[in-house]
């Protein structure tokens, strides 16, 4: 870790490993930029940079990437759940500002304390709420969408807020462009029980008990014409494959695992054994870093 040049805004600026920041582990250096207000997001984004929330659903190449890594901390990793009086009803809420580096995984847990529907079906995804709109991440239980009022994007041409019936969004896709920030968001949540709201997050931890345990970036194939992906892989026969210290989970062969000292290249080389195996178009779930390796 190495001290860059302080930034004009008082933003925190330090070289740093990525692999430190990813559900992976994997990931080589880049010049990180500690957002905390939008004053210090408009400086990051001032010259190419990358957003990076939790860190999930990601691979990022061995030697790092040349462009600033953003990450939000401070007010942009703040929330706020008290019910907006003058958008709320008896049955819906919608909740003051929630800032795009907040943990997926506490906030769903707050709301489920606090009886209030509609993000339950997220549960377990290892994601900041910014990354999380912005891929739509979800399960068949429910996902990101399902739970928004409003929408906060910050772009170097200037800040805007949208409603989610603005946005083409669908199966884990926003509708936001590549490069634009999900700085903030507002909730829409349906007034409920916390018993009610556990039963559903119960349900949805149920449908994941077969998933690894160990440091994985989340499913690496979207599910083509809607055949689990996961059955493509199992039935070439590639669970346990190996490669370095990657490996096809044998518990789903969706998930990549690193055993230990796996490296992007590792990664790479097992993501093309699956897809000349399985032997039909496969899209990646994964985003990687930089885009073409």
């Amino acid at each position: 870790m190495s001290a860059v040049s302080p930034s004009r805004t008082g933003a925190r600026v330090e070289r740093q490993p990525l692999s430190r920041y990813t559900t992976l582990g994997v990931g080589g250096p880049a010049e990180v930029w500690f957002a905390g207000d939008h004053a210090q997001l408009a400086e990051a984004m001032e010259a190419p940079y990358r957003i990076l929330g939790g860190g999930s659903n990601l691979v990022i190449s061995d030697q790092g990437v040349p462009e600033r890594v953003i990450r939000l901390v401070g007010p942009l990793a703040e929330r706020d759940l008290d019910p907006d009086p003058l958008l709320s009803t008896d049955d819906e809420i919608v909740t003051g500002w929630v800032g795009g580096g907040v943990p997926l995984p506490g906030l769903v847990r707050t709301l489920q304390k606090s009886g209030l529907s509609n993000l339950e079906g997220t549960v377990g995804i290892p994601a900041q709420v910014g990354g999380a709109v912005w891929m739509n991440a979800g399960t068949r239980y429910g996902e990101m969408f399902d739970g928004l009022h409003t929408i906060e994007i910050v772009t170097p041409q200037g800040t805007r807020q949208v409603s989610p019936d603005e946005l083409q969004w669908g199966y884990r896709n926003s509708g936001i462009p590549r490069g634009h920030v999900v700085s903030r968001v507002r909730l829409k949540l349906r007034r409920s029980t916390p018993q009610a709201v556990l039963e559903k997050m119960d349900a949805a931890d149920q449908a994941r008990k077969g998933q690894p345990k160990m440091k994985t970036p989340g499913c690496a194939f979207k599910n083509p014409g809607g055949v689990s992906a996961g059955k493509l892989i199992d039935e070439a026969g590639l669970k346990g494959t190996r490669i370095g210290d990657a490996m096809i989970a044998p518990e789903h062969a969706n998930f990549i695992v690193n055993l230990g000292g796996a490296t992007a290249a590792d990664v790479h080389a097992l993501l093309d054994v699956i897809r000349a195996r399985v032997g039909i178009p496969m899209e990646l779930e994964y985003e990687l870093w930089p885009e073409q390796l």
